[in-house]
């Protein structure tokens, strides 16, 4: 498979996708207010990126070549983040919420590259 802006773009609807169902979910098929919780932080912070994965085909588009970096990054994030988070309502084991961190870090290092990435747009213009 190549890792093409559509291949990010489908990726990305997918987690739109998921993110949706999981609120939905979380507000309606769950009594547990701890496992609500937890699927709704999963499905909020996957919906964002799914998004800023969007924003990176908007980048490259306009000369931030750099972008096209980031939906590795973000949809990584939403895999760790908010699939722990996921397994976790769902009864996996505690220690599992380890792992929902390395997600936040490439949360960061996604919108980190996307700082990199605006550097270079219009950097012709004074």
């Amino acid at each position: 498979m190549a890792w093409t802006r559509r291949t990010w773009m489908t990726l990305g609807a997918v987690g739109g996708f998921v993110s949706v169902a999981v609120g939905a979910f979380a507000a309606h098929g769950v009594a547990d207010p701890r496992a609500q919780e937890l699927l709704r932080t999963g499905a909020m912070y996957g919906f964002m990126h799914t998004m800023a994965t969007f924003a990176c085909a908007t980048f490259m588009n306009i000369g931030g070549r750099r972008a096209r970096f980031a939906p590795a990054q973000f949809l990584s994030g939403v895999v760790l983040f908010s699939g722990s988070l996921y397994a976790m309502a769902m009864g996996a084991p505690r220690w599992l919420g380890a792992v929902t961190p390395l997600g936040g870090v490439l949360f960061l290092c996604g919108w980190a590259t996307l700082v990199w990435a605006a550097r270079e747009i219009d950097g012709d213009q004074a």
